[in-house]
């Protein structure tokens, strides 16, 4: 079957089973290879998405269910002002350590603070509750989100 999706501003049509998870279609068609798997069950959160700006686990959305809607992947994610902030307070804060989690804890990250500006520990909490990081920077996590929401992305990594 062939769908047409719509990923990071760009139409893409591809020629594949409508029950395929769209995280197979970004990487393994399409070729976008920062959306990463990681349980394939939605538990952990490393395949999140944004469709039509609400954040999704892509290992366990069929393709066929994506339809005309926008979808937005970590390459673009810097495009959005939001995404931006994020992405900068990430490196400010040093959140990664391996690394692997990340895309997926940036794009749920940004979808929070596109719907909530100004969000609480609480807030945070909910909304990250669904990312696992085996390296556990949780800390540093709410750190980065808490200084991109401010809009004052200060350098808090010790000095080499």
């Amino acid at each position: 079957m062939s769908f047409t999706l719509k990923v990071n501003g760009h139409p893409h049509t591809v020629a594949i089973a409508g029950d395929t998870p769209l995280l197979w279609v970004l990487r393994d068609v399409i070729g976008m290879t920062g959306t990463k798997f990681g349980c394939g069950i939605a538990q952990c959160g490393a395949c999140t998405v944004h469709l039509d700006g609400d954040p999704v686990r892509s290992c366990v959305l069929p393709v066929s269910a994506v339809g005309g809607r926008q979808v937005t992947t970590i390459e673009a994610i810097d495009q959005t002002p939001t995404g931006k902030r994020i992405q900068d307070a990430w490196l400010a804060v040093d959140v990664v350590q391996c690394g692997y989690c990340q895309s997926g804890q940036i794009m749920s990250a940004s979808a929070l603070l596109a719907r909530n500006p100004a969000p609480t520990d609480d807030d945070i909490d909910a909304a990250m509750s669904g990312n696992i990081c085996r390296c556990a920077t949780y800390v540093r996590i709410r750190a980065a989100i808490k200084q991109a929401a401010s809009g004052k992305i200060e350098v808090t990594r010790p000095s080499p």
